[in-house]
């Protein structure tokens, strides 16, 4: 909801092959080198960010499956958790893992290490991976001391051969040097959650928006709430009246919801409007038919307006590890920075308000997406897909797969400080045609609109098997 950029924007053709480069010479037994830099430098750090390149300087292939990269570190007091994230990899964040193991015994500056591995791929002689950005960070979301850390190298903020980081292929040691002359220990899992992929779907919600009015009692039978309490996000004294949600007539006999958001340019002249859905769903399919707008109804044009549908996990306090969204967010007007049309599809980890502090991933499209679109966002086996109209938007996963039950929101809000300099009313719109969701299947988005109108065909506005969590 809040814009909230990381590290972890799409460079879709780095994402394709591994990169070949030429190679400094190397001995039979470092046939793989590794550069290493840092993303952050400070002694003290929210995250650690080990950036990682491996060469191939040998005279064949590497299987990247049996490569294993250990960055060694001194833990902080309190035995605290751990947890990895990959940012953005040439060689995809997908294929690319991380845990954590124990030095037994430790020295003044290792007691652990990350060791990230591979799920597939091949280092081609005299290639490189290019970017892992990588980084880890603890799982209470206290500031880490880096600076009495082996593997640490404030200075390294470009790559170069590092050997105070150690690279194993099928067990052996064949670069860097550990803190204690070996390998040295067994990795243990990182404390993210166990990802399994769903059994089949297990039960569906489907509605076709068939209400009366926003005070039509289906609404609350149905579990949707029409928002009416102040507070973010958007515009601070905004007002959420329920009179802005309404559910006109689009096509025929056919209705949509409708969210209304209006301004003239002042906190106490500002409406915005959202409808959210229990909180029940987590792993599955989510789709919904919506209808971004360019322009205002009526009124100047220019406001930073966001059009959304997403799926959240309340942030029970900063940076909450429970803490989950996944957003379709349309600036008709940009916002943000951005100064025209953007799409962004972004999935979150967590983040904090004060000082601000979000950890996420995001990918963006600029240009217009005014008219009808069919959304579909696939949670499943740790990976996040977004789809528009049928076509593979985004595809994110690691940390920012979500862990908790979380709910499904339409809202339209204005960010705060986008508003433009008139005092004449402006009149927004964004309509949704319909909401489908299947518990623990992924659907194929021509598979979603066949089911929608197989319901359609059957006059069937409203279905809700999916269980309460």
């Amino acid at each position: 909801m809040r814009r909230k950029l990381l590290l972890g924007g799409l460079v879709s053709a780095m994402l394709l092959a591994l990169v070949g480069v030429a190679a400094n010479p190397a001995s039979a037994q470092q046939s793989v080198r590794l550069q290493y830099k840092t993303g952050a430098t400070g002694a003290t750090a929210d995250q650690v960010e080990p950036w990682f390149n491996l060469v191939n300087s040998g005279t064949s292939a590497v299987p990247l499956s049996g490569v294993k990269i250990r960055y060694y570190f001194k833990a902080d007091t309190g035995s605290p958790q751990y947890r990895f994230a990959c940012s953005w990899a040439v060689v995809s964040c997908s294929t690319v893992t991380g845990t954590f193991g124990t030095l037994s015994p430790g020295t003044s500056t290792a007691d652990r290490y990350l060791e990230v591995g591979f799920t597939s791929g091949n280092l081609a002689v005299g290639a490189q991976t290019g970017d892992l950005q990588l980084r880890f960070y603890r799982a209470d979301w206290q500031r880490l001391t880096q600076s009495d850390d082996y593997s640490f190298g404030p200075a390294r903020t470009t790559y170069g051969d590092w050997t105070k980081v150690t690279v194993h292929q099928n067990g052996a040691l064949i670069w860097g040097t550990s803190p204690v002359g070996g390998g040295g220990g067994d990795p243990t899992p990182t404390p993210t959650p166990t990802i399994t992929n769903p059994p089949g779907g297990s039960g569906v919600v489907f509605d076709d928006f068939a209400y009366s009015n926003a005070d039509d009692p289906n609404i609350s039978a149905h579990n949707w709430t029409v928002r009416t309490n102040s507070g973010g996000p958007g515009v601070p004294g905004a007002g959420w009246p329920k009179q802005n949600v309404t559910f006109p007539t689009v096509s025929g006999t056919n209705k949509a919801l409708q969210l209304r958001a209006v301004t003239d340019g002042t906190a106490s002249g500002t409406q915005q409007s959202e409808v959210l859905h229990q909180r029940k769903f987590l792993e599955g399919t989510y789709a919904a038919r919506v209808k971004f707008s360019d322009t205002p109804v009526s009124g100047p044009d220019g406001d930073h307006v966001v059009q959304t549908f997403f799926t959240i996990t309340p942030l029970a306090a900063d940076m909450d590890p429970n803490y989950s969204e996944q957003d379709f967010e349309y600036l008709p007007n940009g916002g943000w920075g951005e100064p025209a049309n953007i799409m962004y599809a972004t999935s979150w980890e967590t983040y904090r308000n004060e000082p601000w502090q979000a950890v996420n991933v995001h990918t963006e499209v600029r240009q217009s997406y005014a008219g009808w679109h069919d959304l579909v966002l696939q949670v499943s086996g740790g990976q996040i897909r977004y789809y528009i109209d049928g076509a593979l938007f985004a595809e994110h996963g690691g940390d920012y797969y979500p862990e908790t039950v979380q709910s499904v929101n339409f809202n339209l809000w204005f960010i705060s400080g986008g508003l433009v300099g008139s005092s004449t009313s402006r009149d927004y719109v964004q309509q949704v045609d319909w909401f489908y969701h299947s518990k623990n299947e992924v659907v194929a988005p021509a598979t979603v609109l066949s089911r929608v109108n197989n319901y359609r065909s059957a006059s069937t506005t409203w279905v809700d098997t999916v269980p309460n969590s």
